[in-house]
Formats: C-alpha cells, sequence, structure tokens
C-alpha cells in the first residue's frame, strides 16, 4: 500500500512539474489557435491559460502537497529498508534516507518529466489540458489564497503591481510558430505565398547588409578613364542594364551608369555617371532600405572594415528578401545549382548559403560567422582556393571540387558518410 502511495505522488509531481515547465515552454501562437478551435478541449485550454500566474500557481502548490505525501510515505519506507541491512546512528540514518528520498525525486519526478514535457510542450499542454483543469479547480481558492499574499507583498514593499498578464506574441514565438508549420508541409506540397512572405518578413529584420550582397568578385565594372566605346561594348558584352563605374580599382566605385544613358550620346563615361551610396557590411537591410528610399538611390556600394568594396546591394535585393526572387538579368545571366543525385549526394553552387542547405537537406554543415556559403565552409577549412577534381574529407562530408578557378569555387559535389549520418 506504502509503495503504491509513493509511486502514485511520484507520477503526480512528475505531472505537475511537466505541465508547468509545459506552458512555459510552449508556443503562444500556438495555443491561440488551438483555444479558438470549436471544441471541448479547447475550451477547458482557455480556461486554463485565461490567467497563466493562477494555473502556474496551481501546478506548484499541487507539486508540494504530493511531495509532501511522498516525504511521509517514503520517509518510514527508506528507513525500515537501511535498517534491515545495515546497523545506523539516527543522525546517519536521517542523512540517507534525505539523500535517497530526494535523488528519487529529481530523477523521476522533476529532471526526467521537465525535459521531456519541454520537448514536446505544445502536444503535452493540449493533451493534458482536462486532468489539469481538474487540479486546477481543485487547488484554485488555496491558490488565489498564495498569490493574494504574493502581490500584497510585491506592492508594499517593491512597489510592483503584481501579477500581470501579457496578452501578446513574441517575434520569437511567431517565428517558430511558422517554421513548424512550414516544416509540417511535404515537399510535395507548395507553401502558401502569403505564409512565405510573413516568414521572410519576421527574418528580415536580422538580415545584415553583407548577408544579401553581391559579393565582389562577380561584380562587374569599368574604369571611369575608359572610352565611351568601350562602356558601349561592355555592355553588349554582360547584357547588364546598369554597371559599375570606378577609379583605378573595383575598391573606389564612384558611381554607376544605365544603358539608356548611351541614347544621349556623352563624350565621357563621368557625364553620365549616377552616384552611389556607401554602406557598411553590417547594416541591417531595413535600415539600408531606408536609406536607399530617403536618397532616391538604387544602389549602395558595400564596405568592408578597411573601406574597401565588399559588395554592392541593391533595392531589389533587399525588396527579394520579402516577396522572392525577382528576375532579372543577373538571375538569367547565372543560375545556382541545387541537385539532390542520390540520399547521400548532391551536386551544389558554392554559392549556396549554408543555412539554406542545412534548412533544406538536414545536413548540419556547420555555421560560423566566418563563413556563409558553402564555398566559404570549403576555404575555411583548406585555407586556400582548391583545384579542379580535388577531393576534400570535412568531418562526416566528402567533398569533389567539380569547378574551380583561381579566385574562386564554382561547383561541387558533396557526400555525406553514411556510417556516421
Amino acid at each position: 500500500m506504502e509503495i503504491a502511495i509513493i509511486v502514485i505522488c511520484l507520477l503526480l509531481s512528475a505531472f505537475f512539474s511537466g505541465m508547468e515547465i509545459a506552458y512555459v515552454s510552449s508556443n503562444k501562437v500556438y495555443l491561440s489557435i488551438e483555444k479558438r478551435q470549436q471544441n471541448f478541449n479547447a475550451s477547458i485550454l482557455n480556461k486554463l491559460t485565461e490567467k497563466p500566474s493562477q494555473f502556474i500557481t496551481s501546478m506548484l502548490v499541487g507539486n508540494n502537497v504530493v511531495l509532501v505525501i511522498y516525504g511521509i510515505y517514503s520517509g518510514d519506507l527508506i528507513i525500515d529498508w537501511l535498517n534491515n541491512y545495515f546497523e545506523l546512528t539516527a543522525f546517519v540514518g536521517l542523512l540517507l534516507q534525505t539523500l535517497i528520498s530526494t535523488a528519487i525525486i529529481l530523477l523521476t519526478a522533476e529532471f526526467l518529466p521537465k525535459v521531456f514535457f519541454q520537448i514536446y510542450a505544445n502536444s503535452f499542454i493540449k493533451f493534458f489540458a482536462v486532468p489539469s483543469y481538474f487540479f486546477y479547480q481543485l487547488f484554485f481558492w488555496p491558490t488565489k489564497f498564495i498569490i493574494w499574499i504574493s502581490d500584497t507583498i510585491l506592492k508594499k514593499f517593491f512597489k510592483t503591481p503584481g501579477d500581470q498578464v501579457q496578452n501578446y506574441f513574441s517575434k520569437v514565438e511567431l517565428g517558430n510558430y511558422i517554421s513548424e508549420q512550414m516544416n509540417n508541409v511535404s515537399q510535395e506540397n507548395e507553401i502558401d505565398s502569403e505564409i512565405q512572405i510573413f516568414q521572410n518578413a519576421l527574418e528580415f529584420s536580422d538580415l545584415k547588409a553583407r548577408d544579401i550582397m553581391t559579393p565582389r568578385t562577380e561584380i562587374s565594372g569599368i574604369d571611369i578613364l575608359d572610352s565611351v566605346i568601350e562602356l558601349r561594348e561592355t555592355f553588349i558584352k554582360t547584357g547588364y542594364s546598369k554597371l559599375l563605374i570606378y577609379q583605378n580599382s573595383i575598391d573606389d566605385i564612384l558611381g554607376y551608369v544605365h544603358s539608356f544613358e548611351l541614347f544621349k550620346k556623352p563624350k565621357t563615361i563621368k557625364s553620365i555617371l549616377i552616384p552611389v551610396e556607401y554602406i557598411p557590411e553590417t547594416i541591417y537591410i531595413k535600415d539600408a532600405l531606408d536609406l536607399l528610399t530617403k536618397k532616391r538611390k538604387s544602389i549602395a556600394v558595400v564596405l568592408d572594415e578597411y573601406g574597401g568594396t565588399s559588395g554592392i546591394i541593391t533595392i531589389e535585393d533587399i525588396i527579394e528578401q520579402l516577396f522572392g526572387e525577382i528576375e532579372d538579368e543577373h538571375d538569367l545571366d547565372e543560375e545556382l545549382i541545387d541537385e539532390s543525385l542520390d540520399d547521400n549526394s548532391y551536386l551544389f553552387s558554392a554559392r549556396l548559403d549554408v543555412e539554406y542547405l542545412n534548412e533544406k537537406y538536414n545536413l548540419e554543415i556547420p555555421e560560423s560567422d566566418s563563413y556563409s556559403t558553402l564555398g566559404g565552409f570549403i576555404v575555411n577549412y583548406t585555407k586556400e582556393i582548391p583545384i579542379n577534381d580535388e577531393k576534400i574529407n570535412i568531418e562526416n562530408f566528402e567533398i569533389i571540387i567539380h569547378s574551380a578557378s583561381n579566385k574562386k569555387i564554382e561547383l561541387v559535389r558533396l557526400s555525406v558518410k553514411e556510417e556516421k549520418r
């Protein structure tokens, strides 16, 4: 009988501890949506979470009640068991009894349930809504009394308003909920464009210029001292509608020229030069967009910490972060390769973002502030530009360089070693 009571107390303690952490860890956007469902469980969930402090306190009260009962019954049981095998003084017996009973509680009623309930917080708070509501009502008045005492102390001695509920969602909670929903969509089903735009909007404020810029190595330009004929030939050769103009080197970009300016039959490039803005790599793109809009500019040169050209960014690049890819002459010129050859092998352009590849293929490529692309990941390891057909082993990845120049990696085949996958 005593053992049964102890087991029941441990199970209830695990339940109370788990539900407490489940509510704290649950996604509030998910809960809000679930509470709007027209069913019995939704109405219970709504009553439970209407006053968060009341719910959490009721779980704490319930946990303390069952732990007291557990202590009463487990104490005698542990002492009797110890006396059957050892001759102990009263002090040593009490010490061992405390250590053993505490260890059992921490393992079975605290650590394990809290870890488990935290991982599956959304599911458990919905599944156990009805039994939670039973204990919520059972301990309602003791809970109200405890909250009243705590609020009185806070108001009188600490001048704080006491129990308050925040009825809004954080950006992180919104982002996590959208990510979960997008991950649950099978690859065969296309994600709704409005959901994708909403997800992009949440991530928008965290992006910096260096995350979306066209890198220095892919910038096409011409020296300001070159002739208009050379400018015209460069337009024809590249197929671009705009060309950057620099003085002596790409590190000193002065502005850009639009192809339609050639119809004005200019005598020099300088006469049709349009100035650009200069921004640091670390500027957030929302601030860059605001700057370009106010200055009525469409292109900004991204500068590194030494004042050299790191890349360029356009208003189009920024808008694409919200609404998706906008096709232009740059996109038609080069399309990034992103192919799955089999379960463990892929063909990738080196310019693809590591974060994108990890999200799409669950590759677990290490991410770092030192690089953002697959090519950067490889060079960060090799410390040099690999040659064509070179085989590189990095952690559990085997990488074969399909195409590379003396300046950058173009195309690679990446394979995941099966024994470590």
